[in-house]
């Protein structure tokens, strides 16, 4: 996979949080933190995507005739 070289700026606060990462052994350098951080970041959207497409989907299926016990009664069943 290629990489890209960027230049990103933090402040002490920011730096000294990476560097106690760092010296915990919880990360290696600087860069594995950061890509690390990125793909969190990319997961958290991609569920929020998905989260966010299921609820557009019930919106759009309409009322359901059933009462709330019912539905219940059917998620207990394993039938939803």
């Amino acid at each position: 996979m290629k990489t890209i070289r960027r230049s990103i700026t933090f402040t002490n606060q920011q730096d000294g949080w990476i560097k106690l990462r760092i010296q915990s052994g919880d990360y290696t350098n600087d860069s594995e933190h950061v890509r690390d951080l990125v793909r969190k970041d990319q997961e958290e959207n991609m569920k929020l995507a998905e989260l966010k497409a299921l609820i557009d989907n019930g919106l759009q299926s309409g009322r359901s005739n059933l009462k709330i016990s019912d539905i219940i009664a059917k998620v207990d069943n394993g039938e939803l």
